[in-house]
């Protein structure tokens, strides 16, 4: 997941090397923490957060395959 993460954020903003994906595990949770550039966080979470929310429901399709539940926290 956290991959699946880091590619579309990359695709998305201007300074892909500033992008940064954290996850932390709790039995079947997972947070994934994405950090980008203050100047792309616009692009990141889009205009009335509609990117972010698809960024989190392409996320929460994935997980369901694998019986985790997944939570992106954008930063």
């Amino acid at each position: 997941m956290k991959e699946l993460v880091e590619v579309i954020a990359k695709a998305l903003v201007d300074q892909p090397d500033e992008v940064v994906v954290t996850e932390e595990k709790e039995k079947n949770n997972v947070l994934l923490t994405l950090h980008v550039a203050p100047s792309d966080m616009g692009k990141v979470i889009g205009k009335q957060g509609r990117i972010a929310k698809a960024i989190r429901n392409v996320v929460k399709a994935a997980s369901t395959r694998e019986n985790i539940r997944v939570d992106v926290d954008i930063k």
